[in-house]
Order: structure tokens, then C-alpha cells, then sequence
């Protein structure tokens, strides 16, 4: 079966009340086939998922703590956020990796978290500027894919995204070459776990300065199953048109 798209919105510490403006036209708006996905801050999250039930737009968590509850001062634990509406759940970015020291192994837990308290965990993998400049990017995708990826991953508990992580943010961007060559490559690893089938399902997100104005020859590349947007998704006018290039 074809693997449906997603356009996901990562708004990190971004929004106040007010920003459900935004939701509100992102949900008048959103068209196609594509699914849409906004991570707000966590505390948005219980009245964004209460403004777009019922709408094509889903709400995610930017984070979760691996323990369901307990003495965490300051975490949220995925089973929190479910319960707060969120559908989905973003573990392992970059910069939770690079500001939080975030191991593969605390990443692998926090989608272990997700699945238990029913969210699809949105699990991110990626190379720095060093380690891309060093031709390592395979070598530390692939790594990060068997440390972070847990045994019960499938294609409908799990979504990943890569995110060179010197594209995020900086306005830069792989070729197209690049990003074909790391998806690729992560389906083929995939399938060497899971099964040449089960691989084939799961959706590869591609993340990292993606704009309206390349992510329709973004999201062509094969195994490129749609984007996780960072700055672009704060505005309605900007993220509708990658939904658009999506669906």
C-alpha cells in the first residue's frame, strides 16, 4: 500500500494563547491527502487538541519522560500528554540530544513511554556539520537508528525523521542526492531488522530548513515520506503550502 505523507509541524518554544489563530487557520486550510501533525508547547497542547478535534489536524508532544510518573520535577510523561489530547510524540531531536545529553538509550525508552500510553512516537536521527564533514553520516544515522529504535517499532506506533542537524534551522539544506542516499539508506536498515515488509510501511520524514519553496522537490526524493518543519510551521501562510506539497 502507498505510504501516506505527513506534514508535521515542530513549534519548540514558540506560541502563547493567542497562537491558536494559527491552528485555526492551519485547520480551515489543511487540504489532500497528507497527514498533519502540530507539536505545540506542552502548554498549548490540551487547547490546541480540544480546538482541532474533529479536524484533519492532529496535536503531538514535543517531549516525554520515560517513567509514567513519579518524582520528575518539570518532565511530562507520555501517558500526561495523551491525556491531555497529543496523538503523537516527538523523542530524540537534536537539540534534546546536544542541550539535554541524550543518549540512543534514553531515546529508545521515551518511544517505549510513547507506545504504552498509545501516542506514535516521531523518533529523530541525524548528523552533525563534524561528523557529515568527516563522512560519517551513514555511520552515525545508522547507529542511532539500532540504538534509538526499539524492537517494537512498526509502522503504526512509529514514524522517523532525519534531521542533519547543521540543515536545522541555518537555511541550508543536503541536495537532493544527500537526502535520497540517508533515506535509502535507513530503509535498507530498516528492512534488515524488521523485514523487507514491515520496513516498506514505516514513513521517513525529512527535516531541516524544509520551505514552501522546496518541499515539493523534497518530499519526490524516494523514501522521503513528508517533512518534520521547524520555523516554517508557526505560520498558517508558510506550513500550508508543505501540507499542500505533501498531500
Amino acid at each position: 500500500m502507498p505510504r501516506v505523507k505527513i506534514a508535521a509541524g515542530n513549534w519548540k518554544m514558540n506560541g502563547l494563547a493567542g497562537s491558536v489563530s494559527e491552528l485555526d487557520a492551519l485547520i480551515a486550510g489543511a487540504a489532500g491527502g497528507a497527514e498533519v501533525v502540530i507539536c505545540p508547547p506542552a502548554t498549548l497542547i490540551a487547547a490546541f487538541a480540544a480546538r482541532a478535534r474533529d479536524s484533519r489536524v492532529a496535536i503531538g508532544g514535543q517531549d516525554c519522560h520515560a517513567a509514567a510518573s513519579g518524582a520528575h520535577t518539570g518532565d511530562l510523561s507520555a501517558e500526561m500528554l495523551a491525556d491531555a489530547g497529543a496523538s503523537h510524540v516527538i523523542v530524540g531531536h537534536s537539540e534534546r540530544r546536544a542541550d539535554h545529553g541524550e543518549s540512543d538509550a534514553a531515546v529508545r525508552a521515551k518511544a517505549e513511554a510513547a507506545w504504552r500510553a498509545g501516542l506514535v512516537a516521531i523518533i529523530c536521527v541525524g548528523e552533525t556539520e563534524s561528523s557529515r564533514d568527516a563522512g560519517d553520516t551513514l555511520g552515525v544515522v545508522g547507529r542511532q537508528l539500532r540504538g534509538s529504535v526499539p524492537g517494537g517499532a512498526t509502522a503504526a506506533n512509529t514514524v522517523i525523521a532525519y534531521e542533519p542537524v547543521w540543515a536545522i534551522g541555518t537555511g541550508r539544506t543536503p541536495t537532493l542526492a544527500e537526502i535520497a542516499e540517508v533515506h535509502d539508506f535507513m530503509r535498507a536498515d530498516l528492512a534488515s531488522r524488521f523485514g523487507t515488509g514491515a520496513a516498506d510501511g514505516f514513513r521517513l520524514l525529512y527535516g531541516g530548513s524544509v520551505k514552501p519553496t522546496n518541499a515539493a522537490e523534497i518530499f519526490a526524493v524516494g523514501n522521503v515520506d513528508g517533512g518534520l518543519v521547524g520555523g516554517a510551521s508557526l505560520k498558517a501562510g508558510d506550513f500550508l503550502p508543505i501540507v499542500a506539497a505533501a498531500s
